[in-house]
């Protein structure tokens, strides 16, 4: 399994015996993109160059641990680039890796149903909240998949860049504008969230992880079984503590990594938002996401579900910009889509999946 994501290319060679995701080998490759590339931009030629050594060295590597070719997907830096296709086709002329691009309420489902499979069934109704850097992913359901999915332009980098960018640290004014945009972004999907009342909330990405270790959860190094919980009062604090230092020096708190400093602080002030939007008070961070979820619909599906997404993928690109469905493999009718995150998808412009063959 190969992500790339706003910061890093990462690897996940796993064992799927028993019907289980579980690694045997991880390795990634920093990229940053989302500091070389504003939301919407064009992806430069020495960025397309560092993504293409990249995903080569990853295709070495997951060979010479005899993985089948990787099921290889791109996330909101890429997705958005007006020149996405053209990066598609050099990186798999170059290094044979159909990397692709799904639309983020795709991501959302995926990242809901790794988070499902991680919490299991006790947990109830469950709300899941994603910040990535190019995109934020909302999802609440009942079952495997969610019932209700939203994506939205409100990812950790790209705040940065709208906001946080001219003054390190920002000023009560960038930081009071910011927490507008994302009000104004969220005032639906909040209110659908408080009005299904989830019995369990659950918090994924890096940014989540490093921010509940900043909070006071446990450190990594004590392994993914530790209850890891993100309380909204205590990010309240946080963002006073990161917005008071600039960004190179945020890197010295509790959980927070140098490469991710400079956006730690929109994230922190994402989550917040969010939290108190829909009424949580608490989050459980949860280690699993859409890399789980692209694994478990893998497993559980077989090829041919990732080979329809391709197809149907293609179609939409040449079609209509909408999401593409992932219940390919149920039966009986799907539960209605809610609409509510495509208005937002498409008002920030994002577009359909797209896969060069």
């Amino acid at each position: 399994m190969l992500d790339v994501g706003s910061n890093t290319v990462r690897l996940v060679v796993a064992d799927a015996a028993g019907g289980v995701p579980l690694p045997v080998h991880t390795a990634k490759w920093r990229l940053r993109l989302a500091e070389q590339v504003a939301p919407g931009d064009l992806i430069p030629d020495e960025a397309v160059e560092r993504l293409v050594r990249a995903v080569a060295a990853a295709a070495r590597t997951a060979d010479r641990w005899g993985a089948a070719g990787p099921l290889a997907f791109a996330t909101a830096v890429v997705r958005a680039a007006p020149n996405r296709r053209e990066v598609l086709r050099e990186v798999r002329s170059r290094t044979g890796v159909a990397l692709c691009t799904l639309p983020g309420e795709v991501e959302a489902e995926l990242t809901f149903l790794g988070a499902r499979r991680w919490m299991g069934w006790r947990c109830g109704p469950l709300a899941l909240l994603d910040i990535g850097g190019g995109s934020f992913e909302v999802a609440f359901g009942r079952g495997r998949l969610p019932d209700f999915v939203a994506s939205l332009p409100l990812g950790a980098g790209r705040l940065t860049h709208d906001f946080f960018a001219d003054h390190d640290p920002p000023s009560p004014e960038a930081l009071r504008a910011a927490r507008r945009r994302i009000r104004h972004q969220l005032r639906d999907v909040a209110a659908r969230v408080r009005w299904e009342g989830p019995r369990t909330a659950v918090a994924t990405s890096r940014t989540f992880q490093q921010l509940g270790r900043l909070c006071g959860a446990a450190p990594g190094r004590h392994g993914p079984f530790m209850d890891r919980t993100l309380r909204r009062g205590d990010l309240r604090e946080a963002i006073s503590t990161l917005a008071a230092l600039p960004a190179a020096e945020r890197s010295r708190l509790p959980g927070i990594s140098a490469p991710r400093a400079a956006q730690s602080l929109a994230g922190a002030v994402i989550g917040h938002t969010a939290m108190k939007l829909t009424g949580l008070t608490s989050v459980t961070v949860c280690p699993w996401a859409i890399r789980e979820g692209v694994m478990l619909r893998h497993m559980e599906d077989g090829p041919a579900w990732w080979a329809e997404v391709s197809r149907l993928t293609d179609e939409e690109e040449e079609a209509a910009p909408e999401p593409v469905p992932l219940r390919l493999a149920q039966h009986g009718p799907s539960p209605a889509r809610t609409p509510a995150g495509t208005p937002a998808q498409r008002a920030a412009g994002e577009p359909a999946a797209d896969r060069v063959r």
